[in-house]
């Protein structure tokens, strides 16, 4: 790469030239920082939804542990190699929505078959993102629908706070309270915070028996994917639907805010080639993140927007590093009473539950597309083998094409 294309792919992802980025130089400590905050959140709340999908299916703690290190390596060398490459903060991470999506889901199929849908959703994300096809999908459905359908996905989530309340009293009200404080006072750290309150009580109350295993690093166990139409058309659709709209649109979204032009073509079709080989060891995509991306391309990473991207390459060491002993984290957090994971989930979902059902809602002339999508997503209903998410979407569409061609 010569000093000309460094320049001219920095200035194009900044719509404007400037000087040629230098590692060294442009290392700071805050960017640093930034990068393990990231992973800090990334690792306390959405690991929390990611482990209770994986309980859904039943997965034991092996393919639990190869699970989180196929995510955690495939967001680490994304936000490495993405970052430096194109000089910009990229963040990557599991889809957080994907993954309450499986806890609906995951335990209708057989785990070859969930793989399988993995590998087929990954190579359709892939699909789209390089054929610039991702703009036409978003657009051809209704937005409000999109939402609507992730709105009623999380619904079990948000519901669930409080439905452990006659269980833990004590537990579900005082981590939710200190979510509320932090999210007031520190809202960066708001779940890792009601983490850490929550586990403290559940030690005062219910118990905590937490162990951290033999802390070595995690042995990947490869699943030789199966197909059948049930999984194809109840995990795979919903699942690629999800990380486009869901996360990857978000994620540009965040880039483009901050003043990035990020190549969607490249990243997403990255993200999704790279989930490609990951899927037979667990990993059910690797996508743009949305959250703890606004972390790493915010003035608090660095002041000059050029220099953000070392906070995305130090997001993709810690990835890295965390994954490889992921193990540990699957020991320390099975041991965790079931309230208190359903509180943090719940938590840390909130933000998403709240920005899907209003963006649901937000357009008058789809709302009752919108609001069947929801009801239908939320019921959990499961038809022919095929989950709520599916049908919600399915229905969705459906009624807002009748009510739409009759008005016109």
């Amino acid at each position: 790469m010569t000093e000309q294309g460094t320049v001219t792919r920095v200035g194009a992802a900044l719509g404007e030239q400037g000087p040629r980025p230098s590692l060294r130089r442009d290392a700071s400590l805050p960017a640093l920082l930034a990068g393990l905050v990231c992973i800090a959140v990334s690792f306390s709340g959405p690991l929390v939804v990611v482990l209770a999908a994986a309980a859904a299916g039943r997965l034991d703690q092996a393919h639990t542990a190869s699970w989180i290190w196929a995510v955690s390596i495939g967001s680490g060398l994304t936000c490495l190699l993405l970052s430096w490459w194109t000089r910009t903060p990229v963040i990557t991470a599991w889809s957080t929505p994907g993954a309450a999506l499986l806890v609906a889901s995951l335990g209708a199929f057989p785990y070859r078959e969930a793989v399988g849908a993995f590998l087929v959703s990954s190579v359709a994300v892939a699909v789209f993102g390089v054929t610039g096809l991702f703009g036409r999908l978003i657009r051809a459905i209704p937005v409000g629908i999109v939402n609507a359908m992730l709105a009623g996905i999380l619904f079990t989530f948000g519901a669930g706070i409080f439905a452990e309340l006659k269980a833990a009293p004590v537990l579900v009200l005082g981590s939710f309270a200190a979510f509320l404080v932090a999210k007031r006072l520190l809202p960066r750290y708001a779940v890792p915070v009601a983490l850490l309150v929550g586990a403290g009580l559940a030690a005062a109350t219910v118990g905590l028996p937490v162990h951290l295993g033999d802390g070595g690093p995690v042995r990947p166990v490869l699943t030789v994917p199966a197909f059948s139409w049930a999984s194809l058309v109840g995990l795979a659709l919903p699942l690629t639907i999800v990380a486009l709209a869901s996360q990857n649109a978000p994620g540009l979204a965040i880039m483009r805010a901050s003043g990035y032009r990020p190549d969607d073509r490249l990243l997403i079709g990255a993200t999704g080639g790279l989930s490609v080989l990951l899927a037979p060891f667990g990993s059910p995509g690797v996508n743009l993140a949305a959250i703890t991306a606004a972390i790493c391309t915010s003035p608090e990473s660095h002041p000059d927007p050029r220099r953000r991207y070392v906070a995305g390459m130090s997001a993709g060491v810690l990835y890295l590093v965390v994954g490889s002993f992921g193990g540990m984290l699957v020991s320390l957090f099975t041991g965790l009473p079931h309230a208190l994971i359903a509180v943090i989930a719940g938590v840390a979902l909130l933000a998403a539950f709240q920005g899907s059902l209003a963006a649901a809602v937000a357009d008058e002339g789809g709302r009752d597309g919108a609001v069947v999508t929801f009801l239908a997503t939320a019921s959990g209903m499961s038809v022919l083998g095929i989950g709520a998410p599916f049908w919600g979407l399915l229905l969705g569409v459906a009624t807002h094409v009748v009510l739409t061609a009759r008005r016109r």
